[in-house]
């Protein structure tokens, strides 16, 4: 299955609380945090809340 590295490059601080919850969700809490994720739905659907804070690369 593929994986997904997420990157955060932006802070949270003023985005909405649900884009903040997301980004607590996938494991990331200040900015050059990295995390590696299975690249499932519920995953691509917190990315897409918080895409203007994160930046996405798949990994092998």
């Amino acid at each position: 299955m593929a994986r997904l590295k997420v990157t955060q490059v932006k802070s949270k601080i003023g985005a909405k609380r649900n884009q903040q919850e997301s980004l607590r969700s996938l494991g990331l809490k200040r900015i050059r945090d990295v995390v590696v994720k299975e690249d499932r739905p519920e995953i691509r659907g917190m990315i897409f809340a918080v895409n203007h804070l994160v930046k996405v690369e798949e990994v092998d």
